[in-house]
């Protein structure tokens, strides 16, 4: 999940998705505010653990961070350095991950093809939406991760994406990469209270419109897919952290198109084939997901 997070148009909520434990992690998310009241507050401990499932929750977590910090600059340099390749990678997992999600509708009805649609074209809308860049304060770092958090959680939004139209994405990975502790203890913070408000939201529209907020899950990958198009126009540059121009604005294109602009080759069989990879590795994820499912 934290790979998978750091990426912009990869959601950590779909890796969760298709390992099996989504609905344990919100479960597990709903009942910390009760318990930390009920047990925490009295000193009752052991009943605050097992209310909150505090073991998932701090493997889950250990994990999560391990990786953002270890990948972060990794994944930074791959982004620039392979782009198409990497970006095709990207692509061929969400294909694997919509097809995925829509297999977990109860009932194939005509009428969620309408929030099918709704959720394609909000979610391509906002791959199209311009990047800005504010000036990096206390109060953005918390509002950033608040906002953040809302959508890695969810199957097919991408938070790092979100991070990526509001111009933040950049100053979290600096702040990452530097250590920035307080800056970084902010941005958590917000993203504490930003999950404990989302994952009751969704919990609720799981319970009572479960294969709606599927559709509409499953249009979000579908519309997303324009987001990790391995054949990008660049439309504007920013600098980064080191000075280097590096782009912001992008328009998906195709890769004739795409060579015809650059002068560079396409790599169209390369990628296929890396699009392929990412496909199966979702699959394989998915298919331990299941036995470790079946065996617990």
């Amino acid at each position: 999940m934290g790979a998978a997070d750091i990426v912009p148009g990869v959601s950590g909520g779909t890796i969760a998705f298709i390992t099996g434990i989504y609905f344990r992690l919100l479960e597990a998310i709903n009942a910390v505010p009760g318990a930390v009241v009920r047990d925490l507050f009295r000193a009752r401990l052991q009943a605050f653990w097992h209310a909150c499932d505090g073991t998932f929750l701090v493997c889950l977590l250990a994990g999560v961070m391990t990786s953002i910090l270890t990948l972060a600059s990794l994944i930074s340099y791959v982004l620039v350095t392979y782009p198409i390749l990497i970006w095709s990678f990207f692509f061929g997992l969400i294909v694997a991950s919509v097809w995925h999600v829509g297999r977990q509708v109860r009932q194939y009805k005509a009428f969620l093809c309408v929030p099918l649609v709704a959720g394609i074209v909000l979610a391509w809308w906002i791959t199209t939406l311009s990047a800005v860049q504010p000036a990096p304060s206390s109060l953005t770092f918390f509002l950033a991760g608040a906002l953040a958090i809302c959508a890695m959680i969810l199957p097919g939004i991408s938070g790092s994406f979100i991070l990526v139209i509001i111009g933040m994405y950049a100053p979290v990975l600096d702040a990452i990469q530097s250590a920035d502790i307080t800056l970084l203890a902010l941005f958590l913070v917000g993203c504490v209270l930003g999950l404990l408000s989302i994952a009751r939201v969704i919990t609720w529209a799981f319970h009572h419109f479960h294969d709606v907020v599927l559709a509409v899950l499953t249009g979000f990958m579908i519309g997303a897919l324009n987001k990790v198009w391995p054949w990008k126009q660049t439309l504007s540059w920013r600098s980064n952290s080191a000075g280097e121009q590096v782009p912001l604005n992008e328009a998906s294109v195709s890769p004739f198109t795409f060579a015809d602009i650059t002068g560079q080759d396409p790599q169209v069989a390369f990628a296929l084939l890396v699009a392929l990879a990412g496909f199966l590795l979702v699959l394989a994820v998915e298919w331990g997901g299941g036995r470790h499912q079946r065996n617990g």
